[in-house]
C-alpha cells in the first residue's frame, strides 16, 4: 500500500534501482499520483524528480517540460521541501528542459529562447555562474545553424561551474563541434579523455563512441572504429533514450560495408520506430536507417526482408520509402520551425555519404545468415592481364596461365564456361579441337568440386576429361588426368585403396613406356598439344604430374594414419617422393622438386621433426624462386610460419604469413586457405603483444570461416578473439563478440562444449563490466547445461561457485544462497577447493557490505566453512597453494572483525595471514605485504598503537624493496609517513 510518505519513498528507492525503460517510467508516473495527496510536498518533489529522470533517459522529451513546470512551482512556493541535492537539481534540470524543447518541432524557437532567458535570470538571482546558459545558447545555434561561431566562443571561453554539464558530456559537445567544422583529427584528440575512459558518466562513453565512428573511418583508424562499435553499441541497443546513437551505428555499418550487421541492429531495435517522444532524436535514428537501406537497395537488395515498424512484413525498398517519407516530414518541420535549412542540410549530407572502405571491415561478430548479403568487396589486384574480351584470346590466356601453374587461370576458365553457357561465345577452330576445350573445362570443374569436398564427383569429371583427351589423340594429357583421378579417389568413401595404388603404379609404368616412345627432347604432339609454347616441356610436365599423383596418394595414406604410421605406408611415401624428386631434378623442373619437399615437410611436421620440416620448406621456397613461380610459395610459407610459431619464433612467423596472404591476393589464388592463415596470423600477433593486429586478423579469419559455412572453426576463432580482447583490457569488446557467438541462430550450428566455454567467458566478462545480474544469469544457464554432463563434476562446482558469488554481487541474496549450497554440494562430489574457498571469502566480504554489523555472524560462518574446506585438502594436492588459501582466509577474517570493531581479534588474524604468506616464499611476498598493511591499519587506527604500526611498516617496506617490489614498498611507506605525521602532531 502506498498510503504513507514512507511507503512511497521506499517504492521510489526501489524504482530508482530498475534499469531505464517502460516499467520504470510507468511506475514513476504512478508514484507521482500516489505522492500528490500528502500534505507536505517533499514526497511529491522526489517523485517528480524521479519521473523527470525516467522521461529524460527514455527519450520522452515531450513530457519532461510539463513535469519540470510543476517542480518549479513547488520550488517557488515551498523551497523548504527540497533537500540540498534536490535544490541543486532544480537548477541542473533547466538544461534538460531546454534540450527537450529543442527536440519538439511544434515548440516555437521564441519559446525555447524565452526559457533560456528565464534560466539566465534564475541563475543570476541564485548567484550561479552563467556558463551553462551560454552552453544552451550554443546548442540552439548549432541546431539552427545561426551564429554558431559566436555562440561557441561565448560558451567555450567561459569558466565551468558546478552546474555545467559533466566533463565527459562537455568534451563530447566540443569534439562534435570540431567534427562539424571539418576537423576530424582535432575532434578525436579532444575526445581522447572520454574514449580512453578517463572521463565518463551515465551517457558516456557510449554516445561519444557512436559519434566518433565517422571521423575514425574517415581518418583510416578502422581498428578503433571497430572497437567503439562493438563496445558502444551494446550500451545503446534497444534504448529509446539513445536512438540517435543507434542510428549512427547503423550508418557505420553502411559506411564500413557491414550491411548484414546493420540489418541485425535494425532487428534488435525494431521498437525504436515507435519511439517518437523525442522527434529530433527520432529523425537522427530514421536517417541512419535510411543510409543503410539506401545502400542495400542501391546494390540490388530491394527485395530483402528487413525489420521495420511492428505490424507488417517489410522489404528493404518498402521500408526505405516509409522511412524516407517520415524523415523528410520531420526534417521539414524542424526547418520550418527554425526558419533555416540546417536540419535538412545535415540530413542530406548524411544521405550522400558512401562507403569509406574498399572491403568490409571485419568486426569479429557472426552476421546472421538470414540477412541480405553484404556488398561484394572489390576484387583484389592480381599479377596478370585483364580478362580478355575476345574469346580466342581469353582461352589462349587461360591455357598459358594453366601451363605456368598460375592460380589466376581459375578466374579465366570460369569466364570461359560462363560465356559458353550464356551463348555470348562459341568454340573457334583456331583453338584446336572443341573436345580439347571440353576436356579442359571438365578438369576445372573437378578442381572446383574438390574444394567443396565433393571428391567422387570430381573424380567423375576427371574421367570425363581423360576420355576426351584420348578421343583427340592426346595421350600425355589423358594419362596425367587419369593419374590425378586415381590419387583423388584414394581413401574416398567405399574406395579400394590397394586397387587404386596398383592403378597408380600402372599409370607410372605407362608413363615410362610413353616416354620411351616419344622422348622428351623432341617428337610430334597431337594437334591440340601444338598450342603449347614448348611441347617437350609439356610432356615433361605431364610425366611429373603422374609421379606427383602417386606421391600425393602416398602422402594422403600417411597423413590419415598419423601419428602411428605403418612401415609399409611410410616406405611407399618415401619411395614415391624419392623417385619424383630425382626425376624432377633430372628434367630441370624445380617447382616439381618444391612439391615433393612440401610433402616431406608436412609429414615431418606431423611427426614432430620440425628441424627437417623447416629445412625442406626453406629449400622449397628457393626452388620456387628458381622456377620463377612465386605464386607457388604461399602454402610453404604458411606451413613454415606454423613451424616457427611452434618453436616460439612469432616475429618470423608473422612476416611469412603476411607474405603468404599478400601473394595469395596478388596472384588471385582462390584455393589458398585464407581463413586458417588469418587465424594463425592473429595467433602469432598476439604472441608478439600486437593486440591491434591480432584483433584485426582474428576478425578477418572469423568472417571468412562464416562465408565458408565453417561454424565450429568460426566459433573457435571468436573465442580466441574474445580472449585477446579481454586480456588487453577491452572487456566490452570481448563481451560483444561472445554475445554474437551465443545468439540463437549462431549457437544452433555449434557444439555444446564450445558454446559452454563461450558462455563461461561471457559470464566472466559481464561480471568484470559490473553487469552482475546479466553475468549471474549466464552462470545459471551454464550450470544447468553442465549439470547433465556427468563426466565433468569439477566444472559444475566451478560454475555453481561463480554463479553464487555473482548473484551476491548483484544483490540477489536468496538466489545467491541457493547457488552457494549447490556449489558446496557439487564440491562434495567433485572437489574444487580453490573456488570454494574464494566463494566463501567473497560471501564473507559481501555479507558485511550488505548487512553491515548484522552480517558479522554470517560472515564468520562463511569463513569457518572455508577452514573446513581447507582442512579436508590433502597436503600433497597438486596445483593447490594451501599457504595462499589459508592466508587469504585469515586476511578476510581480519577485515571482517575489524569492520565490527573487534580489533584485538582482527590483529591476531592479520598476523596469522602474514605468517601463512611467508610460507609461500617469493610467491607470497605480495599478499604478505597487503596483510602487513591491514595489520598496521588495525594496530594504528583500531588499537591506537601508532608507533608499533609504523615500525611494522618500516620493516615490511624494506623487505619489499629487497624483493624488488617497489610499488608495494611505496604503499607501505605512505601509510608509515601518515602515522609518523600523526605521532608528531
Amino acid at each position: 500500500m502506498l498510503d504513507t510518505p514512507e511507503a512511497v519513498f521506499e517504492a521510489l528507492r526501489e524504482n530508482h534501482d530498475r534499469p531505464h525503460g517502460l516499467q520504470r517510467t510507468v511506475t514513476a508516473e504512478e508514484l507521482v499520483e500516489a505522492a500528490e495527496p500528502f500534505e507536505k510536498p517533499d514526497t511529491l518533489v522526489t517523485a517528480l524528480l524521479e519521473l523527470m529522470t525516467a522521461y529524460e533517459f527514455t527519450g520522452e522529451h515531450r513530457k519532461s517540460p510539463v513535469v519540470f513546470a510543476r517542480l518549479l512551482t513547488l520550488w517557488d512556493t515551498a523551497p523548504e521541501s527540497f533537500s540540498e541535492w534536490e535544490a541543486h537539481q532544480v537548477f541542473w534540470r533547466f538544461k534538460w528542459v531546454t534540450t527537450s524543447l529543442l527536440q519538439v518541432p511544434e515548440m516555437p524557437l521564441a519559446t525555447v529562447r524565452g526559457w533560456i532567458d528565464q534560466m539566465r535570470v534564475r541563475y543570476a538571482e541564485a548567484g550561479h555562474g552563467l556558463q551553462p546558459v551560454a552552453a544552451m545558447r550554443y546548442h540552439v545555434a548549432a541546431h539552427t545553424g545561426v551564429d554558431v561561431a559566436d555562440a561557441y566562443d561565448l560558451w567555450a571561453t567561459r569558466t565551468r561551474t558546478d552546474l555545467s554539464d559533466c566533463e565527459a558530456c562537455e568534451t563530447r559537445h566540443l569534439a562534435w563541434h570540431q567534427v562539424t567544422a571539418g576537423d576530424d583529427a582535432g575532434a578525436l584528440d579532444s575526445w581522447a579523455p572520454v574514449l580512453g575512459g578517463a572521463q565518463s558518466c551515465s551517457e558516456e562513453p557510449q554516445v561519444s563512441q557512436a559519434q566518433a565512428l565517422l571521423p575514425l573511418l574517415r581518418l583510416g583508424r578502422a581498428d578503433e572504429a571497430r572497437s567503439h562499435h562493438l563496445s558502444g553499441y551494446r550500451r545503446v541497443r534497444g534504448n529509446t533514450g539513445t536512438q540517435e546513437s543507434v542510428g549512427l551505428h547503423l550508418e557505420f555499418c553502411a559506411l564500413s560495408r557491414n550491411e548484414g550487421r546493420g540489418l541485425e541492429i535494425l532487428a534488435e531495435n525494431r521498437s525504436l520506430f515507435e519511439a517518437t517522444g523525442a522527434p529530433l532524436a527520432h529523425l537522427e535514428f530514421l536517417t541512419g536507417v535510411e543510409v543503410l537501406l539506401a545502400r542495400l537497395v542501391g546494390d540490388g537488395h530491394g527485395d530483402a526482408p528487413v525489420a521495420g515498424p511492428p505490424g507488417r512484413n517489410w522489404t528493404a525498398d518498402g521500408l526505405l520509402a516509409h522511412v524516407r517519407a517520415e524523415a523528410d516530414r520531420l526534417a521539414a518541420a524542424f526547418d520550418a520551425r527554425n526558419a533555416t535549412t540546417a536540419v535538412g542540410d545535415r540530413r542530406r549530407e548524411r544521405l550522400a555519404r558512401r562507403p569509406l572502405l574498399d572491403e568490409p571491415l571485419p568486426l569479429g561478430l557472426r552476421a546472421s545468415a538470414g540477412r541480405a548479403p553484404a556488398v561484394a568487396p572489390a576484387a583484389p589486384a592480381v599479377d596478370g592481364p585483364e580478362v580478355p574480351e575476345d574469346f580466342v584470346e581469353l582461352v589462349r590466356e587461360a591455357r598459358r596461365m594453366a601451363r605456368a601453374g598460375h592460380p589466376g587461370d581459375t578466374r579465366l576458365w570460369t569466364r570461359i564456361a560462363d560465356r559458353l553457357a550464356d551463348g555470348s561465345a562459341a568454340h573457334d577452330d583456331r583453338l584446336g579441337p572443341e573436345d580439347l576445350l571440353r576436356a579442359e573445362l571438365a578438369g576445372q570443374r573437378a578442381l572446383a568440386l574438390t574444394l567443396d569436398d565433393r571428391d567422387a564427383e570430381a573424380v567423375a569429371e576427371l574421367e570425363r576429361s581423360a576420355a576426351l583427351y584420348e578421343g583427340i589423340g592426346m595421350p600425355w594429357q589423358a594419362l596425367s588426368t587419369r593419374g590425378r583421378a586415381l590419387a583423388w579417389a584414394i581413401a574416398g568413401e567405399g574406395a579400394d585403396d590397394e586397387a587404386l595404388r596398383s592403378g597408380l603404379d600402372a599409370k607410372v609404368r605407362e608413363a615410362e613406356l610413353l616416354k620411351a616412345e616419344v622422348p622428351f627432347a623432341g617428337g610430334a604432339l597431337g594437334e591440340g598439344e601444338a598450342a603449347g609454347d614448348d611441347p617437350a616441356l609439356d610432356r615433361r610436365q605431364h610425366y611429373l604430374t603422374v609421379l606427383y599423383s602417386r606421391a600425393f596418394a602416398a602422402f594422403k595414406e600417411v597423413a590419415q594414419q598419423l601419428p602411428e604410421v605403418s612401415d609399409a605406408s611410410l616406405e611407399r611415401f618415401e619411395e614415391a617422393a624419392r623417385v619424383m624428386r630425382a626425376e624432377a631434378e633430372l628434367l630441370s623442373l624445380p617447382h616439381q622438386v618444391a612439391n615433393v619437399r612440401q610433402f616431406v615437410a608436412e609429414v615431418a611436421v606431423r611427426r614432430g621433426d620440425t628441424a627437417l620440416a623447416e629445412a625442406e620448406l626453406r629449400a622449397c621456397l628457393r626452388d620456387n624462386e628458381t622456377a620463377e613461380r612465386p605464386w607457388r610459395s604461399a602454402r610453404p610459407r604458411a606451413l613454415l610460419a606454423q613451424v616457427l610459431l611452434a618453436g616460439e619464433r612469432p616475429a618470423e612467423a608473422v612476416e611469412l604469413l603476411h607474405r603468404a596472404i599478400t601473394d595469395t591476393l596478388r596472384y588471385d589464388d582462390a584455393e589458398f586457405p585464407l581463413a586458417p592463415t588469418y587465424a594463425l596470423l592473429g595467433h602469432a600477433a598476439s604472441h608478439l603483444g600486437d593486440t591491434g593486429s591480432a584483433v584485426r586478423h582474428l576478425s578477418e579469419a572469423a568472417s571468412r570461416y562464416d562465408q565458408e559455412g565453417a561454424a565450429d572453426e568460426a566459433t573457435d576463432v571468436r573465442l580466441q578473439l574474445a580472449d585477446v580482447l579481454a586480456r588487453s583490457g577491452q572487456q566490452a569488446d570481448a563481451v560483444a563478440v561472445l554475445e554474437s557467438v551465443l545468439s540463437d541462430e549462431a549457437s544452433a550450428a555449434v557444439g555444446e562444449r564450445p558454446l559452454a566455454q563461450a558462455r563461461l567467458s561471457l559470464a566472466r566478462g559481464l561480471r568484470e563490466l559490473e553487469e552482475h545480474l546479466a553475468a549471474a544469469e549466464e552462470f545459471l544457464r551454464l550450470a544447468d547445461i553442465v549439470a547433465g554432463w556427468g563426466d565433468d563434476g569439477p566444472i559444475l562446482t566451478l560454475v555453481a561457485a561463480e554463479a553464487a558469488t555473482t548473484l551476491a554481487l548483484a544483490g540477489r541474496w536468496d538466489a545467491a544462497d541457493t547457488a552457494y549450497e549447490r556449489a558446496l554440494a557439487a564440491h562434495a562430489e567433485a572437489p574444487h577447493p580453490h573456488l570454494i574457498t574464494h566463494m566463501t571469502r567473497e560471501f564473507a566480504r559481501l555479507t558485511m557490505v550488505a548487512r553491515e554489523a548484522e552480517g558479522l555472524d554470517a560472515a564468520l560462518e562463511h569463513l569457518a566453512r572455508a577452514d573446513e574446506v581447507l582442512g579436508a585438502v590433502p597436503e600433497d594436492t597438486e596445483d593447490f597453494a594451501s599457504w595462499y588459501e589459508g592466508g587469504e582466509v585469515h586476511y578476510r577474517r581480519a577485515r571482517v572483525l575489524a569492520e565490527a570493531d573487534r580489533f584485538p581479534e582482527a590483529l591476531v588474524e592479520a598476523e596469522a595471514a602474514i605468517a601463512a604468506h611467508e610460507r609461500g616464499g617469493d610467491a607470497g611476498e605480495v599478499p604478505r605485504a597487503e596483510a602487513v598493511r591491514i595489520a598496521a591499519l588495525i594496530e594504528g587506527n583500531g588499537l591506537g598503537r601508532i608507533q608499533e604500526a609504523a615500525a611494522r611498516l618500516t620493516a615490511a617496506a624494506a623487505r619489499c624493496r629487497k624483493a624488488d617490489l617497489p610499488e608495494a614498498a611505496e604503499i607501505l611507506d605512505a601509510l608509515r609517513q601518515d602515522y609518523r605525521s600523526r605521532a608528531g602532531s
